[in-house]
């Protein structure tokens, strides 16, 4: 797919200058924004994000900018009228439709796991009682932890909610341990590690860890209850 607009892939966002610069406006960029931005809400829809641009003597020069949703620049692209709105806004279509395949979605879980990872590998070194479980998990490279499945569906319920919808579902129990029955389809590992708590106790850590066949299941779910 051609790069019509540059498009923040992590945050699924667009610099509102370089939509403007793709719909070729001829109306200076300020107005263009105020305007166009009246019906969304800042901290959801947008949010400011200085730059600068190099001029002729060489100085820099601070410009406003603003990072939109995907959905705001779409809105924008319709309500420019024009051809080459058309074109932007069924590029940004295009663009959501393959972010969210299955193996787009779960290229996104690996990378927010292999950064959790490596968060856990500083904070190891402070919980050392707990090294081999977390050994256990890094170990894990074909799966993403159950914590973070809400954040790479979009799902915008949070990950409480998301738990309680797959306790309705029957999926996991009481504790928000999967069903026997899932694990067995390979949706989910569970890892169990006992740690020495000190003076002479033993503690047990849990962790519900989901692989790709486990993050489409959820997402189908989702899905049929409207969610995503």
């Amino acid at each position: 797919m051609n790069e019509l607009i540059k498009v923040n892939p992590d945050e699924q966002t667009v610099s509102a200058r370089e939509l403007y610069k793709a719909l070729e406006i001829e109306k200076r960029f300020s107005a263009w924004f105020e305007t166009n931005s009246q019906s969304f809400v800042e901290g959801e829809d947008f949010t400011s994000v200085p730059t600068s641009t190099v001029v002729n003597n060489g100085a820099l020069r601070e410009l406003d900018d603003y990072q939109c949703s995907i959905d705001m620049a779409k809105h924008i692209c319709l309500m420019s009228r024009t051809e080459k709105g058309k074109q932007c806004r069924q590029y940004l279509i295009d663009l959501e439709k393959a972010w969210n395949t299955p193996e787009q979605i779960f290229a996104r879980a690996l990378r927010l796991a292999e950064e959790t990872i490596n968060n856990l590998h500083v904070q190891v070194r402070e919980m050392q009682p707990k090294v081999e479980f977390f050994d256990a998990v890094t170990d894990s490279k074909d799966a993403i932890a159950m914590s973070d499945v809400a954040k790479v569906l979009n799902m915008g319920v949070g990950r409480n909610n998301l738990f309680k919808i797959l306790r309705q579902e029957k999926i996991l129990q009481s504790d928000n341990r999967p069903y026997q029955e899932y694990i067995d389809r390979g949706y989910f590992r569970v890892v169990e590690q006992k740690f020495d708590k000190g003076y002479g106790e033993t503690g047990i850590n849990i962790k519900t860890l989901v692989f790709q066949k486990g993050v489409d299941f959820i997402r189908k779910i989702l899905i049929k209850r409207g969610l995503i």
